[in-house]
């Protein structure tokens, strides 16, 4: 471990909390780069519960998952706030190709790394996903057993989303389209060695034609940008940009969303229970439908918080509407040493 040099995190920095930089592989060999916090008064001959955390899908632990990882670590929580495979400071030869199931891996990975501190233990280790990584965090859950509890915010479903759109919105034509497209992709991809950028979630125009980027946001939001677009840009774009980031500053590769069609996500979160399950969303989040459905295909003990007024950027940074005073009960209740 080594203490926090150049310090790029976007949020602000609470100068009592020891931070460290910190590395571990996943069994794919992939090296992942975190950020280690420890508790205020922490003393390396107690042991403490420790939660792993990583989302939103395409930012990196200088966001929103190192905020989530500084404010549990001030409620007495060891966190560890992660960059996926492939982005930000973790490995891959390869850059921004996204994974269902090795990003579901990353968290067993870190699962594994925190279970190896002394002052952690074993028996008291959670989980939490924002964003598109909830999706993740909640397949790994339910078969890596080692995870207590696990909690999302503002949970979005890659592979859904991918695959039929917001909202379900994506017809079976322009389904075939993408398709093709992405096949025409692979080809250039092959020919010239390397893979090109584009956007994950592939938008078409009323008339059914792919609108096609090498990044996922311009310098300048569009005059007749969505309102959803235009949240995303004021955090990635504005409050919180980061050069490693991919929604800040890059793209995916192009054929991420073939892995995600083939290999769904969630798919048997029914077998976290009896293990509880906190999902939290914005009342205003584009993405509530999706936190909603998980909910109901989860089994007790399960609990849905929605933040009244919340977007669902709001739950990235605003302290103000996330809830961590119920994030924090959550997992004091349920990774305490008596369980």
């Amino acid at each position: 471990m080594s203490k926090l040099a150049n310090d790029t995190r976007v949020f602000k920095i609470n100068p009592q909390i020891d931070v460290q930089n910190v590395r571990f592989n996943n069994r794919y060999g992939f090296n992942l780069a975190g950020h280690l916090y420890l508790p205020l008064h922490f003393d390396e001959r107690q042991t403490y519960a420790a939660i792993v955390i990583s989302g939103p899908f395409g930012a990196v632990k200088e966001q929103s998952s190192g905020l989530y990882a500084q404010t549990l670590a001030e409620n007495g929580f060891v966190t560890l706030a992660f960059d996926q495979s492939t982005t930000g400071e973790s490995s891959g030869s390869i850059r921004n190709v996204a994974s269902p199931d090795i990003f579901v891996e990353d968290f067993s990975a870190a699962v594994d790394f925190i279970g190896l501190q002394h002052f952690v233990d074993r028996e008291r280790i959670g989980a939490l996903g924002i964003c598109g990584l909830g999706s993740h965090v909640l397949t790994a859950t339910s078969v890596d057993v080692r995870i207590k509890a696990v909690a999302t915010s503002v949970m979005y479903d890659m592979a859904d989303s991918m695959w039929a759109g917001l909202n379900h919105s994506k017809t079976a034509k322009q389904r075939a389209i993408e398709k093709q497209l992405l096949a025409e992709q692979r080809w250039r991809d092959a020919e010239k060695g390397q893979p090109a950028p584009g956007l994950h979630e592939l938008p078409f125009t009323a008339d059914d034609q792919p609108i096609e980027a090498d990044k996922l946001f311009s310098e300048e939001l569009p005059a007749d940008a969505d309102p959803v677009t235009t949240e995303f840009f004021n955090y990635y774009r504005g409050r919180a940009f980061h050069p490693r980031s991919i929604n800040s500053a890059a793209a995916w590769t192009a054929t991420t969303p073939l892995s995600y069609y083939n290999f769904p996500l969630q798919a048997h979160i029914e077998q976290i229970s009896p293990r509880p399950v906190l999902i939290v969303t914005g009342e205003k989040a584009h993405s509530r439908y999706m936190a909603e459905e998980s909910y109901q295909r989860l089994a007790d003990p399960k609990e849905l918080v929605i933040v009244p007024g919340a977007t669902h950027t709001d739950l990235y940074d605003q302290s103000d509407l996330i809830p961590f005073a119920k994030f924090t009960a959550f997992f004091t209740e349920n990774l305490a040493a008596d369980k």
